[in-house]
């Protein structure tokens, strides 16, 4: 009997370790929604247009990002203000100030940007999600996926142990380039965006006629 107990406990000891092997990681502290946290980014803007003088023109800034005090926002929960102020990256004088809000909810991280609540990430974080950015918005549909999951990331000078790309878009043709893709760091939140919508010449995408670019690169972070 004693024989059979032991058999049974080393039985059920495998089961809950094999069990908890298998959970997946949830991943909220990608969102980075801790109060206090602040992120600084390097900020890089490109307006293309041939037609225009100058054709390619390249607006720098800095932006740093804290989260704030609660607040209930009009979907009657409970989220957070997120303070956003961009500095001029030469005199380092504020330039804009906004606020927006971020929840984690019914599993998905969801930011509200200008009035347009967008999901940024949802959750458990696995490689067989695919999610609609714009679900809550009346802009046009963005299906979204993860990539390299739980991976150490360099940039900026930092070495970060581990973050999560979501894929937006990899588009290629004679004529049009779009690449769109965001890296999220553990504990942190947004480290990398990069946004190009870009009209081309003749399958080249340094032959760039019109469109925009957005590129965000992590500066720094911590709690204040």
């Amino acid at each position: 009997m004693r024989n059979l107990f032991y058999i049974l406990f080393f039985a059920l000891t495998i089961l809950s370790c094999k069990k908890s092997d298998d959970t997946p990681e949830f991943g909220y502290e990608y969102f980075g929604l801790d109060k206090g946290k602040f992120v600084t980014y390097d900020v890089m803007e490109i307006f293309h247009d041939v037609e225009l003088s100058p054709s390619h023109d390249t607006v720098r800034y800095t932006l740093k990002t804290v989260v704030g005090e609660d607040i209930v926002d009009n979907e009657n929960r409970t989220a957070s203000k997120i303070f956003r102020y961009a500095y001029d990256a030469e005199t380092d004088e504020l330039i804009d100030e906004r606020v927006w809000t971020a929840i984690i909810d019914q599993g998905r991280g969801e930011i509200v940007e200008e009035n347009q609540r967008k999901i940024r990430l949802v959750f458990a974080i696995t490689s067989d999600k695919t999610w609609n950015v714009n679900a809550f918005n009346t802009d046009d549909p963005q299906e979204v996926y993860y990539e390299d999951l739980f991976k150490p990331y360099s940039i900026g000078g930092s070495q970060i142990d581990s973050s999560v790309r979501v894929e937006y878009e990899d588009f290629f043709s004679l004529v049009d380039y779009r690449r769109k893709y965001e890296v999220y760091g553990k504990n942190i939140g947004l480290i990398h965006r990069s946004f190009k919508d870009l009209t081309i010449k003749d399958f080249d995408t340094t032959a760039i006629q019109y469109g925009t670019e957005v590129h965000y690169s992590l500066k720094d972070y911590g709690v204040e």
